[in-house]
């Protein structure tokens, strides 16, 4: 397990393309957070680790966003969904396994279908407005 404080967005991102130079493909990856934590930041940093050109945007609507770079990146937001048979209901399993990066934004929400090797990279915010950034599972 390793942690990071960051002061800012831009160093969110920095530390967002730094994990991604450690991904191999393959990896789930829940990003745990409260709202406005910097979660889809912090995904927009391993887009860009990962080649990917295209704007990164919140998948809050969408659901789902799939991009293209050195891995394929898949990107899910469930903060709307109810839980596992919501997302099975949209196709969201065949994200689970792949051989890209898959990142979940509120992950617990499907915690049942979640594959045992999750890797984990929870931000939380602190009173003086930092995150802490921890990554579990990934070796830096």
């Amino acid at each position: 397990m390793k942690s990071f404080v960051s002061t800012s967005a831009l160093e969110t991102t920095a530390y967002g393309e730094r994990i991604a130079a450690h991904l191999k493909g393959g990896e789930v990856i829940a990003l745990i957070g409260g709202l406005g934590a910097g979660k889809t930041t912090l995904a927009k940093g391993i887009a860009r680790g990962l080649g990917v050109e295209d704007e990164v945007v919140s998948p809050s609507f969408t659901l789902i966003q799939q991009y293209e770079g050195r891995l394929a990146l898949t990107h899910i937001d469930l903060y709307r969904l109810d839980g596992s048979e919501e997302f099975e209901m949209i196709g969201g399993e065949e994200f689970l396994y792949t051989d890209g990066v898959t990142l979940i934004e509120w992950a617990e929400k499907i915690g049942d279908l979640l594959p045992k090797d999750l890797k984990k990279i929870t931000i939380a915010i602190e009173e003086n407005l930092d995150r802490t950034i921890t990554v579990e599972g990934i070796t830096l």
